[in-house]
């Protein structure tokens, strides 16, 4: 008689948090199953790590909490289970040694995410995880898991299921949203899944938009809503983009939603007060154009100065124009959609969710990552709280396991 494996614990979606469930899973002696639709796993992990991979920050724990607003108290509970300085020896252990930035941001020495997913996924194989490729979940059969796969449909009889199937951005490298109507025909509430960390609409001149599409405004500091954050940002023929913006993007999206439009200002020299930069202003400029004045004496880039033209014609007096260039106000008209945002807002619903991020609504049921309902800044956060949440939800589907079978002791 062929002796049947014991049922494994499987985990939907081979992103970060996904990846992050199935390590913690098998470290505790379960057999793991990993599936993921696209034919290879990690694809916006790597696309993410391309410019650099910020694993997490630096940051002091309150005012790292606060980066998550309204899931602050959630997310705490994530990272007492999985902590920056967890992370950054996690990735120690795959033998990739990090360094923190000049802002703080904790990087791998290596800049790019490949080498840490090769080594990663070694270990992974080291466990004894399976991972499916072209395996996407269709829902469910009673308490059976379905697939479609090449070879056809696949059911599955799940210990418990650790579902990381990402949000909705970047769609063509895995993180469809496809999810979403069949864990509310289950009765798992989910928050519409809208563009974070997305770029926003300005109805720039076609001068701005020809020539200085892809040029980088640094530093600057941008404000909306008495918030201020300082860093670059990018020029866009749509409008604008880069940290500061995604820094802002919660409450510039929900200004868009109630006001059809949002005001933000953006200060051109952060790092000269307004008296100082009047000062500058009013050196002699000899046969010099008003552009190359501004250039010199203000310190103000081609592409800074195009913004600066953008908003109306250069105002009479030094301390006028240094006025406006320490306060460009500029109107933002729409956010770019999920296709180009970088990650989601929205999802299931924390209030659906147990401590362990069981779906209440279906038992031996887990979400970890952008799944759920939490947003976060780039600068490290998106990826920390993803992996914590997959390391809370592995250990939730352990405990799980083990109740539904008694002769099991916890893990």
């Amino acid at each position: 008689m062929t002796e049947h494996p014991e049922p494994a614990v499987h985990v939907i979606g081979a992103g970060p948090a996904g990846l992050m469930a199935a390590e913690t899973l098998a470290r505790a002696g379960a057999r793991v199953v990993v599936h993921d639709r696209m034919p290879s796993v990690g694809r916006k992990f790597l696309m993410a790590g391309r410019g650099g991979l910020n694993l997490t920050h630096t940051e002091d724990q309150p005012a790292f909490l606060a980066r998550y607003g309204p899931a602050e108290s959630a997310v705490a509970a994530w990272l007492d289970a999985f902590s920056p300085d967890d992370l950054i020896a996690w990735a120690h252990g795959l033998e990739q040694p990090t360094f923190v930035g000049s802002s703080g941001r904790v990087f791998p020495r290596a800049m790019k995410a490949s080498p840490l997913l090769r080594a990663w996924l070694g270990r992974l194989a080291g466990l004894g995880v399976e991972i499916r490729t072209r395996s996407r979940w269709t829902g469910w059969r009673g308490e059976a898991l379905v697939f479609e796969t090449p070879e056809g449909e696949r059911i599955e009889h799940p210990a418990a299921t650790v579902m990381a199937t990402g949000g909705a951005s970047w769609p063509r490298l895995g993180s469809d949203g496809a999810w979403v109507p069949l864990l509310e025909s289950e009765g798992v509430a989910v928050a519409p899944l809208v563009p974070a960390n997305a770029g926003f609409d300005v109805a720039w001149s076609e001068v701005v938009a020809d020539r200085f599409a892809g040029a980088v405004l640094k530093p600057v500091t941008l404000t909306f809503g008495g918030r201020s954050i300082r860093g670059e940002v990018v020029l866009t023929r749509y409008g604008i983009e880069g940290g500061p913006v995604y820094g802002l993007s919660s409450a510039l999206r929900a200004a868009l939603a109630a006001d059809g439009g949002a005001l933000v200002t953006l200060d051109l020299r952060p790092d000269l007060t307004e008296a100082a930069l009047a000062e500058r202003l009013a050196r002699p400029r000899g046969k010099d154009s008003m552009t190359n004045h501004l250039r010199k004496a203000g310190g103000l880039s081609a592409a800074a100065i195009g913004v600066l033209r953008e908003i109306g014609d250069i105002p009479p007096g030094f301390d006028k124009l240094a006025k406006r260039i320490k306060a460009v106000r500029l109107k933002l008209t729409g956010i770019q959609g999920l296709d180009r945002a970088i990650s989601t807002a929205g999802g299931v619903r924390l209030e659906g969710l147990d401590p362990s991020l069981m779906t209440v609504a279906r038992p031996g049921v887990f979400v970890a990552g952008e799944m759920i309902d939490w947003e976060a800044p780039t600068g490290g956060y998106l990826l920390q709280a993803s992996l914590a949440s997959g390391v809370v939800a592995a250990e939730g589907a352990l405990r799980w396991r083990a109740s539904q079978t008694p002769d099991m002791s916890p893990a």
